[in-house]
């Protein structure tokens, strides 16, 4: 869909509801345990005036640039702004004045940046802090790995080292740990990885009961996501179509 219609997304996130509606049926689950982020990333602002108009709150971007001018143009829209893609350092400062989530902390020096951003930021202070989850790499090759990156091919912490991350968060600033992101690895059946990320999850949740959420599933992978305990679901394509090519 190259221009975007209003009741075409309607009809898209109508049908993506029945769908998360019958996958958490299946699993026992209750719809009602699932926030559906609308992806935004290269669409135009109506993008996200039509999600909103079809009664979604939440709406996530991957680039700095694009969620501060989206955030400033809809000014007037109640949005939820969760910032999803590959954060820089350089780019804290813009993504925490314009996020209400960021989801993709995958490393110690990026924690620092963020929280350093967060305590300069009248929007938070101590006693309310910026909404964080940690990204971590579920990859199998990583799960069985010894050996950290800093972040694989599609971003996050290797699980050995998510418990520390976690526990620089608790000493942070002005972030609140609200739980994990993971982008199921390419060319892997997603099912066995998310499982691996409920694991992770509940091991978390040992030492930060209120990291309950836990961020998986996009498009063509959302409904083995909500199988194994997905409580936010980042679709785009689904949604609007096949996402244009950025302009720059």
């Amino acid at each position: 869909m190259t221009e975007l219609d209003v009741n075409q997304v309607r009809a898209n996130i109508d049908r993506v509801r029945d769908e998360i509606d019958q996958a958490c049926r299946a699993a026992g689950r209750n719809q009602s345990e699932i926030t559906l982020i609308a992806v935004t990333k290269n669409f135009p602002s109506a993008a996200v005036e039509f999600a909103v108009a079809a009664g979604l709150t939440d709406v996530g971007e991957s680039k700095a640039q694009e969620l501060s001018a989206k955030h400033d143009a809809l000014s007037q829209l109640a949005v939820n702004w969760h910032f999803i893609g590959r954060l820089q350092r350089n780019k804290a400062k813009s993504v925490v004045a314009h996020a209400d989530v960021i989801a993709s902390i995958d490393r110690l020096p990026l924690l620092n940046a963020v929280d350093r951003a967060a305590q300069d930021c009248d929007r938070f202070t101590p006693e309310q802090r910026l909404a964080i989850m940690l990204q971590v790499d579920i990859d199998p090759a990583a799960v069985h790995s010894e050996g950290t990156d800093g972040g694989a091919a599609r971003g996050g912490v290797h699980p050995a080292e998510l418990m520390a991350l976690a526990a620089e968060v608790a000493r942070s600033g002005a972030l609140r740990l609200s739980g994990l992101m993971a982008i199921a690895p390419l060319g892997q059946d997603p099912a066995p990885c998310f499982e691996r990320l409920a694991s992770l999850s509940e091991m978390l949740r040992t030492e930060h009961p209120s990291a309950t959420a836990i961020s998986a599933g996009m498009s063509a992978d959302f409904v083995p996501a909500i199988q194994n305990g997905a409580t936010h679901l980042r679709v785009g394509t689904a949604l609007f179509g096949a996402r244009p090519l950025p302009s720059n």
